[in-house]
């Protein structure tokens, strides 16, 4: 087993604030819908605004992260070994089984990770962010658009949209304590290394 540098320091601190702001953006979300009353409905929607300028600027430089890194590639979709880590974690995770995917530093995400969070990157996010700024500039649609779209239509697919992030990061942050131990794979996370059986660099 070798310590290797597995998530780099923007990849951290893109993570973890990504994080952040989505829970800023769920909870003030809940009370701008009347869920519960903290802020109060006007300050929960500059806060709302605020954290959603912060993670599209984030998602923007994470991007340009990846496409100037290659980590790109680490997301792309691939069928072989896919069903048996969906057998591990319908089965094997209760048997005590071993994962049967190997991390490595050039495959840090096993075939049902990439799928998820290919589905998260291309499918949610895209949505929340349409949807969203649809939201956030209604009063400036163009009269066409207005004829096209109702208010109600985007208000309802962004909740839709967010409801479907919470189920991913509720999967995500359960399956993050599915290591050897409670904290063994959220541990990388924090401090970039792992310990895979791969040669060190």
């Amino acid at each position: 087993m070798t310590r290797v540098m597995i998530y780099r320091r923007f990849e951290r601190f893109w993570h973890w604030s990504q994080a952040l702001l989505i829970f800023v953006l769920l909870a003030t979300g809940f009370e701008i819908h009347g869920s519960y009353h903290s802020l109060g409905f006007a300050q929960a929607v500059r806060v709302h605004t605020l954290a959603a300028w912060a993670l599209i600027v984030l998602w923007l430089f994470a991007m340009f992260w990846h496409v100037t890194t290659g980590e790109w590639r680490q997301y792309i979709p691939t069928r072989k070994g896919l069903f048996a880590v969906l057998h591990y974690y319908l089965v094997g995770t209760f048997t005590g089984a071993e994962h049967p995917y190997r991390k490595t530093s050039k495959g840090k995400h096993n075939p049902l990770q990439r799928l998820a969070y290919l589905f998260f990157k291309l499918v949610v996010s895209p949505v929340i962010w349409a949807s969203g700024l649809l939201y956030l500039f209604y009063n400036d649609w163009p009269a066409a658009l207005s004829g096209l779209l109702a208010l109600e239509w985007v208000a309802l697919v962004h909740t839709a949209a967010a409801f479907a992030m919470l189920v991913f990061i509720i999967a995500h942050v359960y399956m993050a304590t599915m290591g050897r131990t409670l904290t063994s794979l959220i541990r990388p996370m924090i401090t970039g290394y792992e310990e895979l059986d791969e040669p060190p660099r």
